[in-house]
């Protein structure tokens, strides 16, 4: 992008406007970002009822895959961000070739296969956990006639298979097992993914999932989970965020805390020049989240990554003088991208509509009084009409002087609103 596209009103008496290709609470935050730096902001999400949708200044209501649809948000729009990474990678080619995009689609594209982007991964050097792509039955055939092997990385075939190297899976045996079978596509918050002990499981579970091409991933013995956000800029500058500690239920991210010493400086120091490799070989634009297992030798394996801000960078909000949503913003429209700084550790809660719901289904409200009474608790809804077990919410960060104050409160704050201990 050769220059910069500045906030408020142009020249010619036009207000500059941004747009979001997806209307969740990612895209709302976006919005509400862009909004406090003086952009109008344009969102495309079929649902009239979306989050973001119901907070921008305009709200394209088609399928991201609609001409007429695209072609309204480019006509009003400056550049376009997106929020989630299922957005119909054709649909940011069109885009992108009209006004600038970020991230973009080849990224994205990565991003949203597993099998290419465990490609990737490899090819920046940043460790993978063992792994093989079963995309036809002639791969599941090979898995489950494969005799056992010994213990080691699968090997890698010439034959391509969705643009990325097949792994070998008569080279691995029973090594990947116990594992996890993975949907190459359209997988999240642990949707997509069965558990497999045996090759009879796996054989079942790779029915179950319609046969899809998937990934069978080795279980590792996982001391924790992190993960790094990073912003790139169209010029290539990086800054990033102190790396979070995460702690999952059911597939879901529950708990991210954030301080100095969280984590070894020696995982510290791996993940970020990790995260920075991987944004730099996509020649990445925007903000990327990648997440890592910490195994229990403290080695590290990439997981995967969004392209996008991410749950995990929500504290942000509270605890940042610029958030990841700010960044979202600077890189998109080329503004100076500067070093955020964490003012004060941080716990952030997830809040799914389970907690709208009594213990034998009844709707209740939260406790948000009691919740609000304790000091440093910040509290984002994300608009929803409806609560239903499972969907995000809502999130509560919760900030302190120290960060025993800080876990006090936030665990004070988990048993009033029914959320497991941590």
């Amino acid at each position: 992008m050769s220059q910069i596209i500045l906030p408020g009103t142009t020249a010619t008496g036009q207000q500059t406007t941004l747009g979001v290709m997806g209307g969740g609470q990612l895209g709302r935050m976006f919005v509400q970002a862009a909004q406090a730096m003086g952009y109008f902001t344009a969102v495309l999400d079929p649902d009239p009822a979306s989050p973001a949708g119901l907070v921008s200044h305009f709200h394209v209501q088609t399928d991201y895959l609609d001409e007429q649809g695209l072609a309204q948000l480019m006509q009003r729009c400056a550049a376009i961000t997106t929020e989630f990474e299922n957005v119909p990678a054709p649909a940011l080619y069109t885009l992108g070739a009209h006004c600038p995009v970020a991230p973009g689609a080849s990224a994205v594209a990565v991003a949203q296969d597993r099998i290419k982007e465990k490609a990737h991964f490899e090819r920046c050097g940043v460790p993978v956990a063992p792994y093989a792509v079963i995309g036809a039955t002639e791969h599941l055939a090979a898995m489950l006639d494969a005799p056992s092997a010994a213990p080691g990385r699968p090997k890698q075939a010439s034959a391509p298979l969705g643009g990325s190297a097949v792994h070998e899976v008569t080279s691995v045996g029973a090594d990947l097992f116990p594992g996890i079978l993975k949907t190459a596509r359209l997988g999240y918050d642990g949707k997509g993914q069965i558990r497999v002990k045996t090759r009879a499981e796996l054989a079942a579970a790779w029915d179950s999932l319609s046969q899809v091409p998937c990934v069978l991933e080795k279980m590792l013995p996982l001391a924790a989970e992190c993960s790094v956000i990073v912003a790139r800029g169209w010029n290539g500058d990086m800054v990033h965020f102190f790396p979070q500690l995460n702690l999952h239920r059911d597939g879901i991210l529950a708990v991210t805390q954030v301080f100095e010493g969280n984590m070894a400086s020696a995982t510290v120091e791996r993940s970020v020049a990790a995260a920075k490799s991987i944004a730099d070989d996509l020649q990445y634009v925007g903000v990327l989240c990648v997440e890592f297992f910490v195994l229990q030798d403290g080695s590290l394996v990439v997981n995967e990554m969004a392209p996008r801000p991410h749950n995990s960078g929500h504290y942000t909000l509270d605890a940042c003088d610029v958030s990841q949503f700010d960044l979202q913003v600077r890189t998109l429209t080329g503004l100076p991208l500067v070093p955020p700084r964490q003012h004060s550790p941080a716990i952030m809660l997830n809040l799914l509509g389970d907690l709208w719901f009594d213990a034998d289904g009844r709707p209740i409200t939260p406790a948000w009084s009691e919740v609000l009474a304790l000091p440093g608790t910040h509290l984002h809804l994300y608009g929803k009409l409806q609560a239903r077990k499972g969907r995000k919410m809502g999130h509560l960060n919760i900030t302190g002087a120290d960060v025993e104050a800080v876990r006090a409160t936030a665990q004070r704050a988990a048993a009033l609103l029914g959320i497991p201990a941590f």
